[in-house]
């Protein structure tokens, strides 16, 4: 399994973590305040299937950017 953790930007009023917890591979996801607006934990199979992850979130509306830190044992 490859874990990766996923911070998100978001256009002003915009929630995603509802809609990003529908996203297969993602394991939680929540709203939070700082830098980024919303964090997504991902575990998927594959080192690939990040990518895909990371593509579909940002296909939601609103989401202004990603950036994604995987896990290194």
């Amino acid at each position: 399994m490859v874990k990766a953790v996923m911070l998100v930007r978001v256009k002003p009023q915009v929630r995603i973590a509802e809609k990003a917890k529908g996203i297969e591979g993602v394991k939680d996801a929540f709203d939070v305040t700082g830098r980024f607006d919303a964090v997504v934990i991902v575990d998927v199979k594959e080192l690939a299937d990040i990518k895909k992850v990371a593509l579909k979130v940002q296909e939601i509306e609103g989401v202004r950017r990603t950036e994604t830190l995987i896990h290194v044992e």
